[in-house]
């Protein structure tokens, strides 16, 4: 098991100790020694301040009974429901460290943490926004424009005369004819899988780059730009479903986690472990009971947002 790994896992079961209502002083002395250690302190500060997003739910209407449940050792499954319908419902904007952009907050269209939306635009163009999305539709005599602020796209756009436009963090992309394809933000990079069409790509302070159908590419503020295979499975999610083709459980679990709020971990002797299957993106306690039941793994719920897997 790796150090982080391990750090992270003890905090969360401290803050299960000091949150019970039943603190001994022993557990407490022995807490304050546990954290006196400077990577023990860091994955403290990583639960505390995912506890903190949850306690925002307190001034909503049952935010209350699901905060009271925040530090219970038992009740889990229930706060889970309890968070799954509020945070569904749009009671939490994040919860897991992802802040929004102060222009997401008010961007045309967004999607909550579990939610995936479709939307006919005026152009007739399809427009499926992932979990946790926002983007901008503007649309006038000139240009089609798309503006993603996080999240996910995916988009099939019909050839017009006016040009389609999408902007990302990283840069600009513009394409005169349909296309086919998904953008997604991550983190200080853009990535866009090319299903149909091509885009010309102009990114900060470099010259225009065309971007071709069939591959994935990504590109960063500094110009740099990769390709890869495209893969095709991943528009799954715009029908609820994540596909895993031999997919590593790591990879695997990293994807369902962007479904749910809180923590998804798992334990890196676990990590290697290969999953194939069609996984229902609306329900993703079901898909981790369904791994537990065909993998050598158990699902360990610490917290009621604090879920990892690990060897059985």
């Amino acid at each position: 098991m790796s150090q982080d790994f391990r750090v992270l896992q003890e905090a969360a079961d401290w803050f299960a100790v000091l949150h019970s209502g039943r603190v001994r002083e022993d557990e407490r002395l022995a807490w304050q020694a546990w954290l006196a250690q400077p990577d023990h302190a860091h994955a403290w500060r990583k639960v505390e301040r995912l506890s903190g997003q949850l306690q925002r739910l307190s001034g909503e209407p049952g935010g209350r009974a699901a905060a009271g449940m925040l530090g219970s050792r038992s009740g889990r499954r229930q706060a889970l429901k309890t968070l799954s319908v509020l945070c569904g419902g749009g009671a939490l904007a994040w919860l897991g460290g992802d802040r929004l952009s102060a222009r997401g907050w008010f961007a045309s269209q967004r999607s909550a943490v579990g939610e995936v939306r479709d939307l006919r635009l005026a152009d007739g163009s399809q427009l499926w926004l992932n979990t946790d999305s926002a983007v901008d539709i503007a649309f006038d005599d000139a240009a089609r424009t798309l503006a993603l602020y996080r999240g996910e796209i995916l988009v099939d756009a019909p050839t017009e005369r006016r040009p389609l436009l999408l902007r990302s963090a990283e840069g600009v992309l513009r394409s005169e004819r349909g296309a086919h394809f998904s953008l997604r933000q991550l983190d200080g990079e853009t990535q866009l899988s090319l299903y149909a069409g091509d885009f010309m790509l102009r990114g900060a302070g470099s010259a225009a780059t065309l971007l071709s159908a069939g591959r994935q590419w990504r590109f960063s503020p500094d110009g740099a730009i990769t390709s890869g295979p495209l893969q095709r499975a991943r528009q799954a999610w715009s029908g609820g479903m994540l596909l895993a083709d031999d997919m590593r459980l790591d990879a695997f679990l990293a994807e369902l986690g962007r479904y749910r709020h809180g923590y998804l971990g798992c334990d890196p002797r676990i990590a290697g472990l290969r999953v194939v299957g069609a996984f229902p993106l609306a329900d993703t306690e079901r898909v981790l009971d369904a791994l537990a039941s065909t993998l050598p793994v158990r699902v360990q719920r610490r917290l009621p947002w604090w879920v990892s897997l690990e060897p059985a």
